[in-house]
C-alpha cells in the first residue's frame, strides 16, 4: 500500500468523467448542455470539477440530453461523494505531505488549524487535480515541472508551482471544449484558415473561430490568465490520447505577440508531438525552440516572400501593402520586423492592435 494510504478502496471517479465521455460520444457541446442548467456554464463547470452536486434538477437535464435515468445520476453523485470521503480520510494521516508537496490556488502550503479545515483543504486539492492519493498526484503532475520544456529565463525556474496551477486550470477548461480526435495532419491542413484570423480585430470575433477550427483537428484552445509567479504566454500538452491542448494567456495583449505564440504552440504540436511545452519571453533558446520559432515565422511570412519582407522599411503604407498581400494584420509584420532588428522596438507600434482585459475576458465566457 502506498505511504499515503492510497489503496484501491480510496479511488474516486467524478461524475464529470462520465459526463465528458457522453458529451463526446453524443456530440453535445458544453454550451448545449449548459443552456438547460439553471446555473449555466458555471454550474456545468462545477459539476465537471466535482465541487457542485448533481441534484434533482440537474439529474433531469443529464438524463434527457446524455442518457441514463435521473436515479442513475443521483446514485453516481452519491457514490462519488462516499469514495471521495474515504480518500480524504486516508489522506488525513499524511496531510503535511499533501500541503508541502501539492500546490493549490491561494494557499501557502501550511497545515490548517482544525481537523475539519484539514479535510476541507485535502478535498479541494483532490478535486482540483482529480487524484485520490499523493502517489497518484506525483505520477500525473509531480514530474511535469522537471520534464516540461520551459521556454523562459532560468531566474523563473523556482516558480514551477504557479506554472503547474496554470496548466491544470487549462486542463479543466479544456474539458469544456468538444473536439474531434487529435490529428496533426488535420491541424496542418487548417494553418491557412488560422492565419487568416489574424486580420480580425477583436478577440470576441476571432477566438470562437480559432477554437472551432482547432477543435476540428482535436485541439482544445483555452485562454487562462496566469497566476502570480507564472510568466507564460502559451503552452501545449496532450491531455488525453485523442485531445491536445493549446493554452494561451494573452500575456502581452497585442496581436503580434498573440499570433506568434499561437503558431509557436502549433509548431510544438506538429514538430514535437506529445511533449509538454511552456513558453515565455526570456528564453534560453534550444534546438526545439528554434524549430518552433522558425515554424511560426514561416507561418507569418511565407518563405517565398522573405526577400521582399527583408527589404521593408519603417513606412506605414509599405508595411500595410505587404501585410495585405500576404494575408496577415500589419501589426504582425511590424512585430516580425522588430524581432529581426529591421526596425527599433519603438517604431511603427501604432500598427499593432492592443486589447484590454475586459475584451479578452468577455471573449472567454
Amino acid at each position: 500500500m502506498p505511504a499515503d494510504g492510497g489503496e484501491v478502496a480510496d479511488w474516486f471517479s467524478k461524475p464529470g468523467d462520465a459526463i465528458c465521455a457522453l458529451m463526446h460520444r453524443r456530440g453535445v457541446t458544453a454550451d448545449d448542455l449548459a443552456a438547460y442548467l439553471d446555473g449555466g456554464v458555471s454550474e456545468l463547470r462545477g459539476i465537471l470539477e466535482g465541487h457542485s452536486r448533481i441534484d434533482a434538477r440537474s439529474s433531469e437535464v443529464l438524463s434527457r440530453y446524455l442518457g441514463g435515468s435521473t436515479k442513475f445520476w443521483l446514485k453516481r453523485q452519491e457514490n462519488f461523494e462516499l469514495a471521495l470521503e474515504r480518500a480524504v480520510e486516508a489522506a488525513a494521516e499524511h496531510a503535511d505531505d499533501w500541503f508541502g508537496s501539492v500546490p493549490f490556488p491561494q494557499s501557502r502550503g501550511r497545515r490548517p488549524a482544525t481537523d475539519k479545515a484539514v479535510r476541507d483543504e485535502l478535498r479541494r486539492r483532490m478535486l482540483f487535480y482529480s487524484v485520490p492519493t499523493l502517489s497518484t498526484w506525483e505520477q500525473r503532475y509531480g514530474r511535469i515541472c522537471s520534464e516540461t520544456h520551459f521556454r523562459r529565463s532560468m531566474s523563473f525556474v523556482p516558480l514551477n508551482s504557479a506554472v503547474l496551477l496554470w496548466l491544470r486550470r487549462g486542463e479543466l477548461e479544456a474539458e469544456l471544449v468538444q473536439t474531434r480526435s487529435w490529428s496533426p495532419k488535420k491541424l496542418e491542413e487548417r494553418l491557412v484558415r488560422i492565419r487568416q484570423l489574424s486580420k480580425i480585430n477583436h478577440p470576441s470575433r476571432f477566438l470562437p473561430k480559432l477554437r472551432s477550427i482547432c477543435a476540428e483537428a482535436g485541439v482544445a484552445v483555452v485562454v487562462v490568465r496566469t497566476p502570480k509567479g507564472c510568466y507564460a504566454s502559451g503552452a501545449t500538452r496532450l491531455i488525453s490520447a485523442d485531445k491536445a491542448m493549446i493554452l494561451l494567456s494573452f500575456r502581452h495583449r497585442s496581436d503580434d505577440q498573440f499570433w506568434f505564440t499561437v503558431f509557436h504552440e502549433i509548431g510544438h504540436l506538429l514538430l514535437h508531438g506529445a511533449e509538454t511545452f511552456v513558453d515565455s519571453d526570456e528564453t534560453p533558446i534550444d534546438e526545439l525552440e528554434q524549430q518552433a520559432n522558425g515554424f511560426a515565422r514561416q507561418c507569418l511570412i511565407p518563405p517565398e516572400r522573405e526577400e521582399e519582407f527583408l527589404r521593408l522599411k519603417a513606412v506605414r503604407n509599405s508595411i500595410i501593402r505587404f501585410s495585405v498581400s500576404v494575408g496577415i494584420a500589419p501589426g504582425l509584420t511590424v512585430g516580425q520586423m522588430q524581432h529581426r532588428q529591421m526596425i527599433e522596438h519603438s517604431q511603427m507600434n501604432f500598427l499593432k492592435r492592443r486589447w484590454k482585459w475586459e475584451d479578452i475576458d468577455h471573449a472567454c465566457v
